[in-house]
């Protein structure tokens, strides 16, 4: 009670202080804000046409190719590229946007799926009087609630938990979390709160007890990121932008200034990556928006620029959603090197991460073990010792690269600009670079000012500012209960079909297929633990998807989630997407194996396969492995190189014997030595080499212990296929005798 009494005194002094310094500026904000607002509130004011069907992506290279001559070229199709697209065309500029893989492939799909203004940030600002600092958060909280506003169907506020193991922290993160909800003022989402030890448990049970004094509970945004950046492309097409995936940038066009003499950016030479065919599209001005690739298009403007990009990676992981409660996020303010760690729930799983390393530029980024261990390491530092965070929970990892930037115009070229900037070379060509997913919009602002001024473009101002986003007409959070309700489909997919689609979401329910059972009536799934269904698949393709890897990983978010079950998924989605595409049987090949590769490597496939438990080895010899192998091809029908409890039950299908099916699945988790959820190969060998150690005279069934007699069942699951068909109770006879 005395600590609470104290806590509010500061509150009274601190408070007062902070509103007496900051009050003046959040009233001129405000009144700025409210005037924006009602500038482009009604979408009426816009003097764009709006195309209710998207065109399709062969009209929108035709659109490329044809046109004489843009206003505005945007390269790179991640959000910022997507942002200023958007931004060009709705002030009413001839726009084009051209991305060499798929909208939002590289960083912007591997955020922390998080739109916030940084407390780390703030308290930088606040420690260290830096005003840049300052100006960044306040700007981003600014631009957090615009998101929310404009995309409600992908986006929500999400409360966030910082717990606290020392009584002098308390106050502390108590005035900081509070001066992040002063700075977003009449912007901020729900107001902070500090929480007891007893009231903070039963929020987030899995935390650890020991020590533990408290928690401060603050709110920030959070996002289907991929989905979000996706929204904003089409948003930007069916405004008149000629928007196309998979069209890169070969070198840039140029043509002699008269007013200068010098050389002048005027486009571009693209090519469609997908048939190979190459066109110019001209253009008056030229923004460069490739993220990490940023100095790659710079040095095609002059090779003697010097790299400004510095890339740092961020390793994510996820793991399953019993790991943290449904709607609480949790921040692990200082972990042991210092790097901040957010633990989030994210579509019925939990995210963790980010590190932030180093690294090379690549389109491909694969996730470190390292980093992984680490991510695991201090997830296991604030959850209860009773909750084992084990390698093999690990259901999917990524990498993202951010795009940390130097700015080309400053004297000392050697510090990290900590927020955006925009440069235009002596030849015109405009670069934005750095900066967050959240400040995307302003970020855009800025660039499209910045090239209406030195290209003489005739524009109108900024209108996207509470312009709604793809899918957001139409929507309300009972928007599933029609779906249901009109369509026959389950809960939890009109659920998931409103949350990601929209307003839109009946257009894909109107694609899916019946099922012939009595529920649901349409939504045959792809995977039977995923809400995600084959008509999405067909919606994808006129959302330019144009490879299975845009499926599992832009359009729906399985690769992200489950590698394991995109993987399962893959053939059927190949299968749909072939014959809507009229693909070959080579093309077809090609897709499932590109997809698999895409996995294995970029979303932790390969770690988790590697992970094996390698403390018991193999003392089998070579015609015992060579004949054991043969025994797990028979499980193994389709060659995966492992198995699951759907091949186990064809197999003792076929010899009649049944085993219930949480029988089974408990029989698999004791030989799933490395709990992925699957047998490998090396698991079975390890586990055959063991039961052929085993001394038989020291085995009596009848003196198991319960953890004995798993092992027993673990045997018969092995021996079943040596002794032939038996039943459970034979099967434990004879491998006890």
């Amino acid at each position: 009670m005395a600590f609470r009494k104290a806590l509010k005194r500061t509150a009274v002094v601190g408070g007062g202080a902070v509103a007496a310094a900051f009050g003046l500026s959040q009233l001129i904000e405000y009144r700025k804000t409210q005037a924006r607002l009602a500038h482009v509130a009604a979408e009426a004011e816009l003097k764009v046409p709006f195309a209710d069907e998207l065109p399709t992506r062969q009209a929108q290279l035709a659109a490329l190719s044809s046109t004489e001559e843009f206003d505005v070229l945007v390269v790179g199709g991640g959000a910022t590229g997507a942002g200023c697209a958007l931004d060009a065309v709705t002030r009413n500029l001839k726009t084009a946007l051209v991305e060499r893989n798929d909208f939002s492939s590289g960083t912007s799909s591997r955020s922390t799926k998080l739109i916030h203004g940084g407390v780390r940030y703030l308290q930088k600002a606040i420690m260290q009087l830096d005003y840049e600092q300052y100006m960044m958060v306040k700007e981003a909280l600014h631009e957090r609630a615009n998101l929310l506003e404009i995309a409600p169907h992908l986006s929500a506020p999400l409360p966030i938990m910082l717990p606290v193991y020392k009584w002098w922290q308390l106050p502390y993160y108590w005035a900081g979390i509070k001066m992040y909800d002063l700075v977003a003022g009449i912007q901020c989402l729900k107001s902070s709160y500090v929480l007891s030890k007893t009231k903070a448990l039963e929020l987030f049970p899995m935390l650890k007890k020991d020590k533990l004094v408290g928690a401060i509970v603050y709110y920030d945004g959070q996002h289907n990121d991929a989905r979000m950046n996706l929204a904003i492309a089409l948003t930007a097409a069916r405004y008149g932008a000629a928007v196309a995936n998979y069209t890169e940038v070969v070198h840039l066009l140029k043509a002699k200034d008269e007013q200068t003499g010098g050389e002048k950016v005027c486009g571009a030479r693209c090519r469609d990556v997908i048939t190979g065919q190459e066109f110019d599209v001209k253009a008056k001005c030229v923004i460069n928006a490739t993220g990490p690739f940023t100095d790659s298009l710079r040095k095609m403007d002059n090779q003697k620029n010097q790299n400004i990009c510095q890339p740092s990676a961020g390793v994510h992981i996820v793991i399953p959603g019993y790991y943290s409660p449904d709607n609480m996020g949790l921040l692990d303010p200082a972990t042991s090197d210092g790097r901040v760690i957010f633990f989030l729930p994210w579509e019925k799983m939990t995210i963790a991460g980010t590190t932030d390393t180093p690294t090379n530029v690549t389109a491909h980024p694969i996730p470190g073990e390292d980093d992984i261990n680490f991510i695991l390491r201090e997830v296991r530092n604030y959850l209860s010792p009773d909750v084992e965070v084990r390698r093999g929970d690990v259901l999917a990892a990524w990498s993202g690269i951010r795009p940390l930037v130097t700015d080309p115009s400053s004297k000392d070229t050697q510090s990290i600009c900590r927020n955006h900037i925009v440069s235009i070379s002596d030849s015109g060509l405009v670069t934005i670079a750095g900066g967050k997913w959240t400040t995307y919009r302003s970020m855009a602002e800025e660039t499209l000012d910045a090239s209406v001024k030195a290209h003489g473009l005739s524009a109108e101002s900024c209108k996207t500012v509470g312009l709604m986003l793809e899918g957001a007409k139409g929507w309300t959070p009972t928007l599933y209960i029609r779906l249901v309700q009109d369509y026959g489909l389950e809960n939890e997919v009109a659920q998931h079909l409103a949350s990601t689609y929209g307003g839109k979401a009946f257009d894909v329910a109107k694609m899916a297929q019946v099922t012939g059972q009595r529920w649901p009536i349409v939504g045959k799934r792809l995977v039977s633990e995923f809400p995600y269904i084959e008509s999405e698949v067909l919606y994808a393709i006129r959302e330019y998807a144009c490879t299975a890897i845009d499926v599992i990983a832009r359009r729906t978010r399985l690769g992200f989630l489950n590698v394991q079950a995109a993987d399962e998924a893959l053939p059927r989605i190949v299968q749909i997407m072939g014959k809507e595409l009229d693909w070959s049987q080579e093309r077809r090949t090609a897709e499932l194996e590109a997809a698999r590769k895409f996995l294995y490597h970029e979303m932790g496939y390969r770690s988790r396969s590697e992970q094996l438990t390698k403390t018991s080895e193999i003392n089998l010899d070579y015609q015992e492995v060579i004949r054991y192998k043969k025994r797990f091809h028979k499980f193994d029908k389709e060659s995966k190189g492992f198995i699951t409890t759907v091949d186990v039950q064809q197999v003792l299908e076929s010899i009649n014997v049944h085993i219930d099916e949480n029988s089974l699945h408990e029989i698999l988790n004791e030989v799933d030595l490395n709990k992925n959820g699957q047998v490998e190969i090396d698991e079975f060998l390890q586990v055959r080499s063991f039961t052929a150690s085993l001394q038989v005279p020291s085995f009596s069934v009848y003196g198991f212990k319960t953890v004995c007699i798993k092992s027993v069942q673990v045997i018969c699951f092995y021996l079943h296929a040596r002794l032939g068909p038996l039943n459970e109770k034979q099967l434990t006879e004879k491998s006890c005798k």
